[in-house]
C-alpha cells in the first residue's frame, strides 16, 4: 500500500485531529443517540484477549479495549503489531487462547461469526462477481430472510447514501475501485450491524481517492451513528476517520486516546516515531529546561509536572526555527524536500543527531547552506 510522506502524514493527521468532531451531516437525533449510547455502556468490550500462533510471542497479549456505542475507533500500528488479529478475534474468525469478547453486553464465547451481528469490510472488497450491485448489497438481507419489499427499500437507501443511487443494475466488474469500495460498505451496513469492522479498507486505492473516501465515510458514520472498529497502518487515515485512535505494538496497546491528544503527546518514543516524528533524543530534565544532544532546550509551562531526571524528548519539526547566529545551534542543511505548502529540511549539527525542521516556502534554506536554529518550548515534549 502506498504511504504518505512523513510531512504529508503530519499535515493530514494535524488537520484531521483539529476537525475530527465536525460534520456537515450531523443531526440532532444522532447527537442524542450518541449520548444515550455513552450512558448505556460499551458496544464492544475486549477483556484480556490473548492469541498465540505456535511457540512465538503472542499475536495478542492480554489486550483490553472498549468501544462505546456510536464511537469510531481506529486501531493502527506497524505490520505484525496484532491489529488485524484483534479484528479477527472480535469477529469470531480467530479463536482465543484466553480472554473474552463482549458485544452489546453479551459474551461471544462459542457464538459463530454469522450470529455476532457485526459487519465486515475488507480491503479486497470480496464482492460477488455473479451478482449486480443491488444483489451484492442485498445479500445479507436475503440471508436473514428479510421480505423483498423491505430489501429493495433498504438497498435503494444505502446506494443513495454511498453515492451510487443509479448503479443497482450494474455489474460489479464494471465499477472503479472506489465504487466497489462503496458497494462493499453498503453491503456491510445493510443488516444494520451493531458493530461495523473495517480491515485496511482503503489499501488498494490511490492516495487521492483514499483521502476523499475517508472524509466521506467520516460524514456517513456521523450521520448514521454507526459504531466502527477499523484497522489500518496509515495514521493519516486513522486520524481523519476516528473519534479515538489505538496504537498497537507487539500484540499490546501502546497508546489510546483522542487523535489530537495522541498527536500532541505521544506516550513514548515508539509512538512518536510511528507517527512520523524523527526528532527523538534522550534528555535530562531540570526545572523548565531539558539538556539534550542539541543543547539545553526550553520547556513549556506544563513541564512543572515532569519529574527531574532522564527522559526521552521529542521536538516537533514545526518548533525548530531558523534564528540569527548568536545563541542558535549551528547546522548544515543536508536535505531539502518540497511539500507544496512548506519545505522540510534535514539539518546536521556538529557531533549531534540530525534534526528535521519545517520551514515556510520563502524561508527555506538550500541544501549545503549553513544556518542556526532555535527551539520553541511548546514543541518540546517530554515523553514517557
Amino acid at each position: 500500500m502506498p504511504r504518505f510522506s512523513r510531512a504529508r502524514r503530519q499535515d493530514v493527521a494535524e488537520d484531521a485531529a483539529r476537525d475530527v468532531d465536525t460534520s456537515r451531516v450531523a443531526m440532532s437525533h444522532v447527537v442524542a443517540a450518541r449520548q444515550e449510547g455513552a450512558e448505556g455502556g460499551a458496544a464492544l468490550r475486549v477483556e484480556g484477549v490473548t492469541v498465540r500462533f505456535g511457540s512465538r510471542r503472542p499475536a495478542l497479549d492480554t489486550v483490553d479495549l472498549s468501544v462505546r456505542a456510536h464511537e469510531v475507533v481506529c486501531v493502527l500500528g506497524p505490520s505484525g503489531s496484532g491489529k488485524s488479529t484483534l479484528l479477527r478475534a472480535v469477529a469470531g474468525l480467530q479463536p482465543l487462547d484466553a480472554g473474552r469478547v463482549w458485544l452489546g453486553g453479551e459474551d461471544q464465547r462459542d457464538v459463530p461469526v454469522h450470529r455476532r451481528g457485526v459487519g465486515l469490510m475488507f480491503q479486497d472488497h470480496q464482492l460477488f462477481p455473479q451478482r449486480d450491485v443491488a444483489g451484492n448489497v442485498a445479500f445479507g438481507l436475503r440471508m436473514r430472510r428479510v421480505p423483498a419489499s423491505v430489501r429493495e427499500e433498504r438497498v435503494a437507501e444505502l446506494l443513495s447514501l454511498v453515492g451510487l443511487a443509479d448503479a443497482g443494475r450494474r455489474g460489479v466488474a464494471s465499477l472503479s475501485g472506489g465504487e466497489q469500495q462503496r458497494v462493499a460498505l453498503a453491503r456491510a451496513l445493510a443488516p444494520r450491524p451493531g458493530l461495523l469492522m473495517l480491515d485496511e479498507p482503503f489499501g488498494q486505492l490511490d492516495r487521492t481517492l483514499r483521502e476523499r473516501l475517508v472524509q466521506e465515510l467520516r460524514e456517513l458514520f456521523t450521520g448514521l451513528g454507526t459504531t466502527v472498529l477499523a484497522v489500518t497502518h496509515d495514521q493519516g487515515e486513522a486520524f481523519a476517520l476516528a473519534d479515538r485512535v489505538v496504537i498497537m505494538r507487539d500484540g499490546a496497546i501502546a497508546q489510546s486516546g483522542a487523535p489530537l491528544d495522541v498527536w500532541r503527546r505521544p506516550a513514548d518514543a515508539f509512538v512518536a516515531r510511528f507517527l512520523g516524528f524523527a526528532n527523538v533524543v534522550p534528555g535530562r530534565v531540570a526545572g523548565r529546561r531539558v539538556d539534550t544532544p542539541w543543547g539545553r532546550l526550553p520547556l513549556a509551562g506544563g513541564a512543572a509536572a515532569v519529574a527531574p531526571g532522564e527522559h526521552t524528548v521529542l521536538v516537533r519539526p514545526g518548533g525548530v526555527r531558523l534564528v540569527a547566529e548568536p545563541g542558535g545551534l549551528p547546522c548544515e542543511v543536508v536535505a531539502r524536500t518540497f511539500h507544496g505548502t512548506h519545505v522540510s529540511v534535514r539539518l546536521r549539527p556538529h557531533d549531534a543527531p540530525e534534526i528535521e525542521a519545517t520551514c515556510a516556502l520563502h524561508e527555506a534554506p538550500e541544501r549545503g547552506d549553513h544556518v542556526h536554529v532555535g527551539f520553541d518550548a511548546q514543541d518540546v515534549v517530554v515523553l514517557d
